[in-house]
């Protein structure tokens, strides 16, 4: 049995996009130590891992993993994060997923974070998606895609060979 999908970003594109959004991350917070890298459980989480990777490979920044479970079907159940509140107070966030859709799960996962001060908010998000019900926007952005709602978004991001797929 075949499933029809459309491969948006094959592995080598994706390694690509991730060098590239370290980059950026790199370059906004290159006066700065540590970077707390805040990953929406599940692929979201894995993408800020692969983003750690490659931060420590170009630069001397300090990237910091904290895993944040949102409950995406009730977002506005309680939030947690691996890290505690004054763990990541008075430093700089960015908070990954990998598919912005609606815009939902980050604008909650941004209201969970703004109960502290920060030196700097921003987020990363592999496929901004343009569906947007909240005011929420990728700061830092592989792929931009105009999509039909009833199009779904795959990403692949365990095992040897990553891909993201339209279905």
């Amino acid at each position: 049995m075949s499933i029809n999908r459309n491969i948006i970003l094959n592995h080598q594109e994706i390694q690509h996009k991730i060098k590239r959004i370290a980059y950026q991350i790199y370059e906004s917070n290159v006066y700065e130590e540590e970077l707390i890298l805040a990953g929406i459980e599940n692929n979201g989480y894995i993408f800020a891992k692969k983003l750690k990777q490659s931060l420590e490979k170009i630069s001397d920044l300090k990237p910091i993993l904290c895993k944040v479970q949102i409950d995406k079907k009730n977002p506005l159940s309680t939030i947690k994060t691996s890290l505690s509140q004054e763990e990541y107070t008075n430093k700089s966030i960015v908070l990954v997923d990998d598919v912005l859709s609606s815009g939902s799960t980050l604008i909650y996962g941004v209201k969970h974070f703004l109960n502290v001060p920060l030196k700097q908010f921003k987020t990363a998000v592999l496929v901004n998606r343009n569906h947007k019900k909240y005011p929420v926007k990728a700061d830092f952005k592989g792929i931009s895609l105009s999509t039909s709602l009833n199009e779904h978004v795959e990403i692949n991001l365990s095992g040897k060979q990553h891909e993201a797929y339209l279905k």
